[in-house]
């Protein structure tokens, strides 16, 4: 393994972390020559954008054809995360069933009863552009979200169906916001979720405070990002989400560690802890790895020896049950994993939800672990932008397919 230490982000960087690598803006600037960090302050400014770009689309026109039966949002990868969070925000009372369909076509009950919103950041992901397709042949009405002037765009306007031209400055995981936005508006013309002005505006303002906290030239001991990234060096992150919105978010967070900083994670809501993965805490990565753990180690600096370990992040929304004022089950469930894992001496970071929308909520959950992924990469020496293996895989299936 190269090991990176001339300032300049590599490929295969350095099996260690080094603190300092993220130190300070100097050192991040050389290495973050593609601009990662930068792209992530910018989420709210993406957010308040893509509401003025759905906003100029005309979606009001959507409500024409009534409710609809069905709607499936068509997407891949981070795309895909929107159609989650459309369903989230929408609640389990949503009088419509939404899917996160991520194959090529649509599920074959789709008829003009449905809406079919297609999602592609690129607008080339042949899952989205197969899905418009498929869509608009069958009747559904079909709303587009990608960049300007693409092939998905073409096919939108082909079915003179609505479609947001989202501007691509960014890989499509650096442009969660800037996708989410437009398919929740979609929602709120179907009648499926309330998303008001505000709740925009406040969402926004929360990311900014959040890049803001979380911002290069600020220290570890003061910067959630840098610390969270420094806790997790050399673990293997397992990532839980206490209620169906931080399930999302911890998903989200399980993304950016793997496409980021390369690290392998395991990430799910809790209530798929309790029927089996629970059983990782008593692992030799978990209870028995902590039982031989040195605490006068150095927790972030290599020794060469394999002293690998769980780090568990829980996100939590502990919201209330309006009718009893009760905690929901799921937060009970929160608490008994909490007391579980602390038991074990295993070592946990929480993440509590926060702001008066599900859509703050959701944001207050996931700024801080994106800045985290990507600092958790520059420590290790990695750029955070370019991810070889995925470009490899990608030319691969391309020359398979054109071999076919």
């Amino acid at each position: 393994m190269t090991d990176v230490t001339d300032g300049t982000a590599g490929v295969s960087g350095d099996r260690n972390v080094d603190p300092d690598r993220i130190d300070s803006a100097r050192n991040l600037d050389d290495l973050d020559p593609n601009g990662v960090l930068r792209t992530l302050a910018s989420a709210g400014a993406q957010l308040r954008e893509a509401a003025a770009l759905a906003a100029e689309a005309d979606l009001a026109s959507l409500a024409d054809g009534g409710r609809p039966r069905a709607v499936v949002v068509a997407a891949v990868g981070t795309a895909a995360r929107t159609g989650d969070i459309l369903q989230t925000v929408a609640g389990p009372h949503c009088p419509v069933p939404v899917l996160a369909h991520r194959s090529a076509g649509v599920p074959g009950w789709v008829s003009a009863a449905d809406v079919v919103i297609a999602v592609s950041a690129s607008g080339r992901s042949p899952e989205a552009l197969a899905a418009a397709e498929a869509g608009a042949r069958r009747g559904a009405r079909l709303v587009a979200i990608g960049a300007p002037d693409s092939p998905l765009q073409a096919v939108a306007e082909r079915a003179r169906a609505p479609y947001i031209p989202v501007p691509r400055r960014a890989p499509a995981r650096l442009s969660l916001w800037a996708l989410t936005v437009p398919v929740l508006l979609a929602g709120r013309a179907f009648g499926m979720v309330r998303v008001a002005e505000a709740d925009i505006a406040e969402t926004a303002a929360r990311l900014d405070d959040d890049a803001e906290r979380c911002k290069p030239g600020s220290d570890s001991f003061v910067n959630p990002a840098k610390e969270l990234a420094l806790g997790l060096a050399g673990s293997i992150p397992v990532v839980w989400g206490g209620t169906p919105l931080a399930g999302i978010a911890a998903r989200r967070f399980g993304d950016m560690l793997a496409a980021n900083a390369r690290y392998p994670v395991v990430s799910g809501e809790l209530g798929e802890v309790g029927r089996g993965r629970v059983g990782l805490l008593d692992g030799v990565f978990g209870s028995l790895a902590e039982s031989q753990h040195d605490i006068f180690a150095d927790p972030v600096a290599g020794d060469g020896q394999d002293n690998t370990r769980l780090r568990i992040v829980l996100m939590r929304d502990d919201g209330l049950d309006g009718d009893d004022a009760m905690p929901l089950p799921d937060t009970r469930r929160a608490d008994a994993v909490a007391e579980v894992v602390d038991g074990r001496g295993i070592r946990r970071d929480t993440f509590v939800a926060e702001g008066g929308c599900a859509l703050e909520r959701l944001a207050s959950l996931i700024a801080v672990p994106d800045f985290a992924s990507v600092y958790l990469a520059l420590a290790h020496g990695l750029d955070p932008r370019s991810v070889p293996a995925v470009s490899e895989m990608k030319d691969l299936i391309n020359r398979l397919g054109e071999g076919a």
